[in-house]
């Protein structure tokens, strides 16, 4: 047996060479910049030609490697350098977003421009989406009438979901936000944003990427409140998003109070405390009592791992809320709060199936510790309970609304006795 390295074969012959398409081409924008430029000084101002021009050149340009500079010549006419100005040693357009018309409909038709483009080139979505990030954080280096058209065709683009309400990330960049620039163009892209959708979709579209509750960063630290928030946009005709910005303030404070309750909770800090810290938050942040209860009633069930059977969560419901009842009274000075703990009782016992049996044993236990009065179950038995679960828990209450009306003629009749 051979016993020495036997040579493993080599390959000899031609070398290939490598094929031209496989060469790494060198990033030349020059010559694409100088053939959209003459495409669009010939279509002109008419942008259905520019779209059409638009579309046939991405046959023949690489988009993909040059969609920075194809973005950039169509909204500023050429290329753009770092802080927004234009690059001197490229050719340029006059034919571009920021030397059109200052108006809306005619962002309207440029936002067309861009929609046929990316639906046509679906991989510069993500390019247009940076390239729209960019432009925001060069907004210094524009004029005041190139941010408001800007604006305005961002607005319209966020509307028709071309782009994401992520990019207003950009608008937080420090110098902006201390010179006022985010501010006012703020301003101008959610009034053509609310324009074109209402409220409502904005509200939604800023909730999909966590924006919501960000934009007071719109404002240096110290004037970011929700009182001069709400007085800059409601003074510039944008009521609508004060309001939201508050409501959506307002909904922060009770989930930040929800969530340090229930922290006092666990601790077994005394009712005292948290109702002295519960009732000064109350002042601070404008929570009516109504609110609250609900806010005190979900910290109390969240406080405890309830039992998965049906006839032993009642008792440890019971039992729980016993315990309970005196932070429960003391926010129910108002009838109007007693209703609203009976629907939110009426809401939970109907969400968690195990507590469908309980509800009424839980009415009857906060009535007796002094929570609930008989006219608040009264009225909420006779008109003003939900329909979640109404069958049910009418059927549950109807003795003992009985006895408390059989028990208000008595004491009717010995008060007229008396007299």
């Amino acid at each position: 047996m051979n016993n020495q390295k036997q040579q493993k074969p080599t390959l000899t012959g031609q070398r290939f060479k490598t094929r031209k398409r496989d060469e790494k081409e060198r990033f030349d924008p020059s010559q694409f910049q100088e053939s959209i430029v003459q495409g669009l000084n010939q279509t002109g101002t008419d942008l259905e030609a520019v779209a059409k021009f638009l579309d046939a050149s991405g046959a023949k340009l690489d988009y993909r490697r040059y969609a920075e500079t194809l973005f950039d010549i169509l909204v500023a006419g050429g290329m753009l350098a770092p802080g927004g100005t234009l690059s001197d040693d490229m050719t340029r357009t006059e034919f571009c977003l920021f030397t059109a018309q200052e108006d809306l409909e005619t962002m309207q038709a440029y936002a067309q421009v861009f929609n046929k483009l990316i639906r046509r080139y679906k991989y510069l979505e993500k390019g247009f989406e940076e390239e729209i990030k960019k432009l925001l954080l060069f907004l210094k280096g524009f004029t005041e009438s190139e941010r408001n058209k800007l604006a305005m065709l961002t607005g319209i683009l966020l509307a028709n979901g071309n782009i994401s309400a992520s990019i207003l990330s950009s608008l937080f960049n420090e110098n902006l936000v201390k010179e006022g620039v985010s501010a006012a163009f703020a301003v101008k892209l959610f009034k053509s944003w609310i324009n074109e959708k209402d409220i409502n979709s904005v509200a939604a579209s800023l909730r999909k990427v966590g924006m919501d509750n960000r934009l007071m960063e719109l404002f240096p630290a110290n004037k970011r409140s929700c009182e001069h928030f709400s007085k800059y946009f409601t003074d510039a005709g944008l009521k609508e998003l004060s309001d939201f910005a508050r409501n959506q303030q307002s909904i922060g404070a009770r989930k930040e109070l929800q969530k340090e309750l229930q922290e006092q909770m666990s601790r077994g800090d005394p009712f005292k405390d948290i109702i002295a810290y519960v009732k000064e938050e109350m002042k601070k942040t404008s929570i009516s009592e109504q609110t609250m209860i609900g806010i005190v009633w979900t910290s109390v069930m969240s406080s405890v791992e309830w039992n998965k059977k049906e006839e032993l969560v009642t008792e440890q419901a019971i039992k729980h809320l016993k315990q309970y009842s005196p932070l429960l009274k003391a926010f129910t000075s108002q009838g109007l709060s007693e209703l609203t703990l009976l629907l939110k009782i009426q809401e939970y016992c109907y969400d968690n199936i195990h507590f469908m049996k309980a509800f009424q044993k839980i009415v009857v236990l906060l009535y007796k510790a002094d929570v609930l009065s008989e006219e608040a179950i009264l009225k909420w038995y006779s008109e003003a309970h939900m329909a979640k679960g109404k069958s049910v828990f009418l059927e549950q209450m109807k003795k003992f609304v009985e006895w408390l009306k059989n028990a208000e003629e008595e004491s009717e009749s010995d008060e007229e006795e008396a007299d």
